[in-house]
């Protein structure tokens, strides 16, 4: 699933994501996900040096459904995804212009708060990072908000969102991403707990100051450490 790719246009946005990487390369490193020195949970060590499965999961190989009860559907012609905040250069995309990005496949996990993790799962989609390259995030920018077509919002610091599994994904075990699990376009967050990637994404607001989101202004963990056992604040 790709679109029309400006080879100029893309060009860009790799000079960009190599300035970016570079910018939060050292703050990503020592985030609690990567750095814990004793990180709790259980199993071989995954992709980005933590236990397999975080203290308090269950490994399902089902897929459970958690919303806020309603699911959007966009007509494919209306659907848009806004970027902007603090950012140097602000977009608007249409579907189109998102599947002429950066196309990236990976594989990672997804941890659940209400206890359950799905492991090894395939995506594919554009990593947050390319879309942020895209926009050139001003240097005071140091978080996201994210918002979904079903109202729902969510937080996540830049050195949580930059990391390169950290995707706005349209396609899971190779299949376009189900209505019920945000399709056509939803955030995955494989270092947090998944509430922190929105279903249904419709924008990304870069904020040069934390605010909180759905779940956490209503007593949910600010940061979301699966290792750290980090539900509620």
């Amino acid at each position: 699933m790709t679109g029309e790719q400006n080879p100029e246009k893309l060009d860009k946005i790799i000079e960009a994501r190599m300035k970016l990487k570079a910018r939060f390369e050292e703050k990503m490193k020592e985030t609690p996900s990567m750095a814990d020195p004793n990180p709790m949970g259980r199993g071989p060590i995954n992709r980005h040096g933590m236990p397999q499965t975080p203290i308090g999961q269950t490994i399902t190989q089902k897929w459970p459904v958690l919303d806020l009860g309603y699911h959007p559907q966009i007509p494919m012609d209306k659907w848009r995804l806004i970027i902007d905040g603090e950012v140097e250069n602000p977009v608007m995309l249409k579907w189109e212009d998102f599947l002429a990005l950066p196309q990236t496949d990976d594989i990672s996990d997804f941890h659940c708060v209400t206890t359950w993790s799905k492991l090894d799962m395939s995506w594919s989609g554009v990593r947050l990072m390319d879309l942020a390259a895209l926009v050139q995030p001003k240097e005071t920018a140091t978080h996201l908000m994210c918002y979904g077509y079903d109202t729902y919002t969510t937080n996540v610091s830049l050195e949580e969102a930059l990391k390169p599994d950290v995707m706005l994904v349209h396609t899971v075990e190779g299949e376009p991403l189900p209505l019920e699990h945000g399709g056509p376009l939803r955030m995955i967050t494989p270092q947090l707990y998944a509430w922190k990637g929105s279903k249904w994404i419709k924008r990304i607001e870069f904020l040069s100051a934390n605010k909180l989101g759905f779940w956490e202004e209503r007593g949910y963990s600010n940061t979301a450490y699966p290792w750290r056992n980090d539900r509620y604040s």
